[in-house]
C-alpha cells in the first residue's frame, strides 16, 4: 500500500523532517492514555504540535483486525483510514487524516495514522453537562447540528455504529453550529433503512438523557427534514423510545 500524505501538510511535516513512515515511527512523544494491548500487539496515541498546528499520532504493531477486505489480519488504523478517505468523499462531515502507512519489519505488522486535532471544537460531552444552564438558542443550534450530521451521515448511505456524544464534536460560528465525527472504526453501509437509522441514532439519545421530549424533537426534525410536530418526527420518536426501553431493560 502507498502511503498517504495530504498535500496541505507535506510541507510542514516535510520542514520538520516529518514526511514519512519512518520519521513518524521513530519521532519520541509522550503518550496521551495508556496504549491499548487487547490484540496481542499495542496501540497508542501522541499529541503532536508543529508550528501551532495540532495533531494526534496514532502508532500501533501487531494490532489487527480480520475482516472480509483482509481474511488474515490488518491495523485496525487500515479500516479507519478507509473510512475517513469515504466520508471525504461522500462529504460527510468528519475527522481529517494527514498521513497513512504500513510496514511489515521485523516480523511486525505496524501502522501509523496521523490526523489533524480538532482543537477548535468540542464534543458534545461536556455540553450535556452544563446543558440547563445553556442558553436556549445554543441549546437549539446544538440539537439542529446533531440532527443535520446524522441526516448527512444516512443520506450518504452510512451507519456510523457509535453515534455517541463523545464522538460528535461540535464549534460555534456566526453562521450557527457546526458538527463533525471522530471513531469511524465501526462505519458500515446502511443496509436496513429505518431499522438501521434507528439503530444508529438510540444509542445518542441515551446517552443524552439531559434532553426533554420537545429537545429530541428538535433534533429529529432537522434529521427528517420535517417540522417538529409532524407525524412523521411522533413516528420516529415512537421508534427511538422503544429501543430505548429495550435497551434499558435488558
Amino acid at each position: 500500500m502507498t502511503d498517504y500524505l495530504a498535500s496541505a501538510d507535506k510541507a510542514l511535516l516535510t520542514r520538520h523532517g516529518l514526511g514519512d513512515f519512518e520519521a513518524l515511527w521513530a519521532l519520541q512523544l509522550d503518550a496521551v492514555d495508556e496504549p491499548n494491548t487487547s490484540r496481542g500487539g499495542w496501540s497508542s496515541v501522541f499529541r503532536l504540535e508543529l508550528e501551532g498546528k495540532g495533531y494526534y499520532l496514532k502508532r500501533q504493531s501487531d494490532y489487527l483486525t480480520r475482516t472480509l477486505h483482509s481474511p488474515f489480519g490488518e491495523p485496525t488504523f487500515a479500516r479507519e483510514f478507509r473510512n475517513i478517505s469515504r466520508y471525504q468523499k461522500l462529504g460527510i462531515p468528519a475527522l481529517q487524516a494527514v498521513f497513512y502507512g504500513e510496514r511489515k519489519q521485523g516480523g511486525q505488522h505496524r501502522a501509523v495514522l496521523l490526523t489533524r486535532a480538532l482543537d477548535e471544537w468540542t464534543d458534545l460531552d461536556p455540553l450535556l453537562t452544563q446543558w440547563a444552564q445553556l442558553p436556549a438558542a445554543q441549546r437549539q443550534g446544538v440539537l439542529q447540528a446533531c440532527g443535520q450530521l446524522a441526516r448527512t451521515l444516512h443520506g450518504a448511505g452510512q451507519m456510523h455504529g457509535c453515534f455517541y456524544p463523545k464522538h460528535i464534536f461540535l464549534r460555534e460560528r456566526r453562521e450557527g453550529w457546526q458538527a463533525q465525527l471522530i471513531d469511524l472504526e465501526k462505519t458500515r453501509p446502511l443496509l436496513f433503512g429505518m431499522r438501521d437509522r434507528v439503530k444508529d441514532l438510540e444509542p445518542l439519545l441515551r446517552r443524552a438523557a439531559v434532553w426533554n421530549e420537545a429537545e429530541v424533537r428538535v433534533l429529529l426534525g432537522a434529521y427528517l427534514g420535517q417540522p417538529q410536530d409532524s407525524a412523521m418526527v411522533g413516528t420516529w420518536l415512537q421508534r427511538l423510545t422503544q429501543r430505548r426501553r429495550h435497551k434499558e431493560g435488558r
